[in-house]
Parts: structure tokens; sequence; C-alpha cells
């Protein structure tokens, strides 16, 4: 082991015999010019839709909006089936006054439950299979629904 002399001091290494720096310099950050603001995902009726995905694709991730409704969405606005992120202002304004005339997200969750409230509250067939929690559009039970 090797052993420090006087002369030496702790901050040199003996053993490799050159200096190391008492102190470390420190590295102030300097900031650096900010980038411009790039939109990840594109929000439509308060929902995000992916921004990498066609948007007949994108449109299918609103709750009410399926294949067909996309489709219909598209035709009607005439807008050009793209990725998402290809879309400008204008376009982007027309999907969602169109998507704005359909039942979607919390409205038809709602209406959903309220049909079905209606069902138990009457006591049909289908209210009373929803109470027991069974299948309620005529599926076996024998094997399966348990």
């Amino acid at each position: 082991m090797a052993m420090f002399s006087t002369m030496q001091s702790l901050n040199t290494r003996a053993s490799f015999g050159r200096a190391m720096p008492a102190v470390r310099p420190v590295q102030v950050a300097v900031p650096r010019s900010r980038m411009p603001l790039k939109v990840q995902n594109l929000r439509v009726n308060n929902v995000e839709i992916p921004n990498s995905k066609k948007v007949e694709i994108s449109l299918q991730y609103i709750y009410g909006i399926g294949s067909t409704t996309a489709k219909a969405i598209l035709r009607n606005t005439g807008v050009e089936n793209k990725r998402c992120y290809e879309l400008n202002e204008e376009e982007i304004n027309k999907i969602r006054e169109e998507v704005g005339n359909y039942t979607t997200e919390a409205d038809l969750r709602r209406v959903v439950s309220q049909n079905i409230k209606r069902l138990k509250d009457i006591g049909c067939y289908r209210g009373r299979r929803h109470i027991m929690g069974l299948p309620v559009r005529g599926q076996r039970t024998k094997t399966n629904a348990r």
C-alpha cells in the first residue's frame, strides 16, 4: 500500500502519480432554445385518439363510434382517410362538428344504463335476467355464463 508523503496532498493519487483536481468544475445549465410544441394525440369529444393511426381507426376509440359510423363521418365531412398527424385545423374542426351530431361517450352510457334500469323496474324477463346476472339474449347457461 502506497504511503502519502507530506508533500503530497490528499488530492493526488500515489499509485498513478498524477494529480486529481480537488474540486470538480461546476456545470452551469444553459437554457436551450425550446422546441416547438408537437401535438401527440388529437382530442375529439373529450377523448384522446391516437395520432399515428388513420382517422377511420382513430375515431373508433370513441365509445359509440364503430367502423360504419367512422366511415359515415369521413364521407359526410369530405375528409380523406389519412394519418391523424397529417390533418390540418380545418379538417379537425369538421370531424369534431360531425362527431358532435352523434350520441357518444357519457351520454350514450347514461342512455344504456337508463334502459337497463327501466327493464329492471318493470320486471320483464330481460330485466329479471339483468338482476340475476344471467345472459339476457337467449344464450345457453348449462355450460357457459357461470
